[in-house]
């Protein structure tokens, strides 16, 4: 891995709603390591959209960054106002894939048009040469036939190439880092494939950092190098896909991956978790996930808990954690996660094992 390339410190974001503040991003920040692949998850409403969308001012107008600070190239974008400063990162520097490719496109445009649009508003490209860029980077994200796709409407093409139009706008200056909302969800499973696949083959090609926005941890377990948790506008625990896989150590954690259908014993009903997230628009006392949480402690409902590294590479905010709180074994559902990784490095013996999980704690 390379240098950190996006540095969140301590990021709040709220929002005014009917006269109401929401705390959507509730002061919790991340790293962005140059070429890797990063990916954010958490249930639906957690704010994994509204922290990215922050990277590149695309906050709506009824939302402003309260505080913190979002490092890139030397600036902290979280004090960008003005839609010039923007212009030179977004699209630019950092770009966008959104989940659904057709209200990504304007319908009453060709496709060629639209790329080439980037490339004359970033690189100041003429007419013709713009035209030619757009129908390269066509050929680039798999398009058949660019020189006459190129003139179609967006109406002309599958989902899944809609989507890789949209890659290709994405792409289109080279960004140093990518942001993927859900890219695949709108699509098929065999599509979805083929998208993470092109997304990756572009990775290794120009070396730009990815972060994935999704709670499919299917697609995580298939891309990413970390993975950051988020609950209720704050990132829980994070650590390299291994370590949130096989050594998760947040409840919130625990409970997202007993989730998967995949884990199910045939014959017993699907874990789901109990409750909902807490409101917003009230301060969030102690643990945010307390109230949903079976190993809940008490000071889990008075105190936040801070960030306890686990290794140098993963941490996890719960109380569980501390040198002080009584052990607590994780559900069975962890434990046979860790027996399927210790399955598929059958290299490593047992007491190997044992070193290796006990130099991470």
């Amino acid at each position: 891995m390379g240098e950190t390339i996006l540095d969140v410190k301590d990021l709040t974001i709220k929002f005014n709603l009917r006269g109401q503040t929401l705390t959507a991003i509730r002061g919790t920040g991340i790293e962005a390591v140059e070429g890797e692949t990063l990916a954010i998850v958490g249930e639906s409403g957690s704010g994994k959209s509204v922290f990215t969308k922050s990277f590149i001012g695309m906050l709506d107008k009824n939302g402003w960054v309260d505080s913190g600070k979002i490092l890139f190239e030397g600036a902290d974008l979280a004090k960008f106002k003005d839609e010039k400063d923007w212009l030179a990162i977004r699209g630019k520097k950092i770009s966008m894939v959104f989940q659904d490719p057709m209200t990504s496109l304007n319908p009453l445009r060709t496709v060629g048009s639209q790329i080439a649009e980037v490339y004359a508003l970033h690189r100041q490209y003429g007419p013709k040469e713009a035209e030619a860029a757009a129908i390269e980077i066509l050929k680039r994200v798999g398009i058949t036939s660019p020189e006459t796709r190129h003139k179609q409407y967006p109406h002309e093409f599958s989902g899944g190439m809609r989507q890789r139009v949209v890659i290709a706008i994405a792409m289109a200056c080279a960004p140093r880092i990518l942001i993927c909302d859900e890219p695949t969800t709108a699509l098929d499973v065999t599509i979805q494939a083929q998208i993470l696949d092109l997304i990756r083959s572009l990775q290794e090609e120009y070396g730009f950092t990815t972060i994935y926005i999704t709670h499919d941890l299917g697609v995580v377990a298939n891309v990413a190098d970390r993975v950051a948790v988020m609950y209720a506008g704050k990132i829980v625990e994070c650590g390299t896909a291994e370590e949130i896989f096989y050594d998760p150590r947040h409840p919130y954690t625990w409970a997202l991956l007993s989730s998967l259908p995949q884990l199910g014993i045939k014959g017993k009903p699907l874990f789901s978790i109990s409750g909902t997230p807490p409101s917003l628009f009230k301060p969030v006392v102690g643990d945010a996930f307390a109230p949903r949480n079976p190993y809940a402690l008490k000071l889990d409902f008075v105190a936040e808990p801070p960030r306890f590294q686990v290794s140098p590479s993963h941490w996890a905010s719960t109380w569980l954690l501390d040198p002080r709180a009584p052990r607590v074994e994780p559900p069975e559902i962890i434990k046979r996660l860790n027996e399927t990784w210790k399955i598929q490095n059958p290299q490593l013996s047992g007491a190997e094992h044992d070193v290796k999980r006990g130099e991470r704690r």
